[in-house]
């Protein structure tokens, strides 16, 4: 199995509103240290939270006049994360700070996240060409999401994902009242598609065991589609109404994973009830970090593990989209999805 976590892709590095105007936040990103900030004209920007003077994070220090200002001797650097100010030089003392640069980023933000794209020095990639963050069809760039919940789970991203992937746990990991019970498992048939960079589930009604589809009413219908290299969205349709659920997971490092789970919708009255679907969402999320959490004390004494078929496929496929990603790199060619349309079965 491919336990490297992947680069030349975006990951969404938080939500939009934890990097306000003219403020600093740092984040990790598979052990890179960034520091964002957002420009008086909204515009957000990151670099490496290390000062390439004397090494202090930029993050300590403030933003001046849209650039960042280290907090030891004043240095400052553009968004382009070239040195535009050196404060200890004096008159007669030639010397061009440009030639001073810190590592950028590539940055998009829509939807009320921030992503960012995570280059592999080795073998870079341009970002065009990597999966591109879900817009969610029916809501405008600017749609916000109506719940955000997240969690650190203390884990590789491969097992955080397929954690969140995997379809035959919840009878197990989210016995609830209102979602399911241990003794509620029935047999699901679904089918499944390649789509670009992962792939897809195709619309169908929740199965009848899932109680929380039940207070939206009428007939919904859902769609989930993965993609690398790690996000889910899922499509809740009820009429011409619809409500999309969007995991996205990011890499801290080799054994942290920060989730995100957001919530949107075009439906006023669900806002009603937003406290009741806060609690489900925040209830669901944590009872995958607890599991996940308890199997990190096994994996402590690196177990031999294996993946089933139906059951695990779509883990088996998460694997072969990362090798192929790779590979397509090593190789310099086009990336070709390696899934294949199917039906899966199995009891939840």
């Amino acid at each position: 199995m491919v336990t490297e976590i992947l680069k030349n892709v975006w990951y969404a590095i938080g939500l939009s509103t934890e990097v306000p105007l003219n403020k600093m936040k740092s984040f990790v990103l598979a052990g890179e240290p960034l520091v964002l900030t957002r420009k008086s004209n909204g515009e957000v920007f990151a670099l490496r939270d290390i000062c390439p003077h004397r090494g202090i994070p930029f993050s300590y220090g403030r933003v001046v006049n849209d650039q960042v200002e280290c907090p030891y001797h004043g240095w400052k650097f553009n968004s382009q994360g070239l040195c535009t100010e050196i404060p200890s030089l004096c008159a007669g003392q030639e010397f061009d700070c440009s030639r001073i640069k810190v590592k950028n980023y590539p940055v998009m933000e829509r939807q009320g996240l921030i992503w960012i794209y995570l280059v592999d020095q080795d073998q870079p990639q341009d970002a065009a060409l990597a999966p591109q963050p879900p817009t969610l069809p029916h809501l405008s760039l600017n749609a916000k999401p109506g719940i955000v919940e997240e969690a650190l789970f203390p884990c590789h991203i491969d097992h955080a994902v397929i954690g969140l992937m995997d379809p035959a746990h919840g009878p197990y990991v989210h016995k609830s009242w209102f979602w399911r019970s241990s003794k509620s498992a029935y047999e699901k048939k679904k089918k499944f598609v390649p789509v670009p960079f992962g792939f897809q589930m195709v619309k169908h009604q929740p199965s009848k065991n899932s109680k929380a589809y039940k207070i939206l009413g009428g007939q919904p219908t859902t769609e989930i589609t993965f993609y690398l290299p790690g996000f889910r969205v899922e499509d809740i349709q009820i009429g011409d109404r619809h409500i999309y659920s969007l995991t996205v997971l990011s890499p801290i490092s080799e054994n942290k994973t920060r989730v995100i789970s957001l919530l949107y919708w075009d439906m006023r009255w669900l806002s009603f009830v937003k406290p009741l679907v806060k609690v489900f969402a925040h209830k669901f999320l944590y009872q995958d970090m607890d599991a996940v959490s308890k199997q990190q004390e096994g994996l402590k004494y690196d177990p031999s593990l294996m993946l089933i078929k139906d059951a695990d496929t779509q883990a088996k496929w998460y694997y072969v989209l990362k090798n192929e990603w790779l590979q397509h790199i090593i190789e310099k060619r086009k990336f070709s999805n390696p899934v294949k349309e199917a039906e899966l079965r199995w009891k939840s």
